[in-house]
């Protein structure tokens, strides 16, 4: 972890400068929740997702949960790729390569610890990257080992995914990227 020193525009280490997490589970990527002092990290290596407190006057990290990205019954490989918290901060979403899923979490408004909604298939293989388009009404998951890029709805209420029916091919996507127009 780093700070920015803001008169010179470099970073420092922290202090702490870093956190600890479970032996092999492979941070990946953090998502901060857009209010409540919680970030999210999807395990690539141990297929979980990570709730820690933030405390952001001090720049720490504590870990409070951390939950299975795949379901109770999914006994196959898998590695975790993306997360991202909704706008509305009510969901957190993180994608799985191997179950080629999309993992839909509830968060708890009071403790910021997370309730496994739903596993929605990307209608794909390997989804490295997903993205929410501005308005969070959209999720658009790249499933790297089919080439495409599919488009799912978002419910508002309860953070489910329904397919679209947009399926783009492209070559191997690996990113997606939001630019007014």
């Amino acid at each position: 972890m780093f700070r920015l020193h803001a008169a010179t525009g470099k970073l420092v280490p922290n202090n702490p400068a870093s956190v600890a997490t479970r032996a092999g589970a492979g941070p990946r990527h953090i998502a901060f929740h857009p209010s409540l002092p919680f970030a999210y990290v999807i395990n690539e290596l141990g297929s979980t997702m990570t709730t820690y407190q933030y405390d952001a006057a001090r720049g720490v990290l504590q870990p409070v949960q951390v939950l299975p990205t795949t379901p109770s019954a999914f006994t196959g490989d898998n590695t975790g790729a993306e997360v991202a918290v909704a706008p509305s901060g009510r969901f957190v979403y993180g994608s799985n390569r191997g179950h080629d899923s999309i993992a839909i979490f509830a968060v708890d408004r009071v403790n910021g610890t997370l309730i496994p909604v739903d596993w929605v298939s990307t209608q794909g293989k390997t989804p490295r990257f997903f993205a929410l388009d501005p308005t969070a009404n959209f999720l658009y998951a790249a499933n790297q080992d089919t080439d495409t890029v599919v488009t799912f709805r978002v419910n508002q209420r309860n953070g489910r995914l329904s397919p679209a029916g947009q399926i783009v091919k492209v070559g191997s996507p690996c990113t997606i990227v939001f630019t007014g127009a």
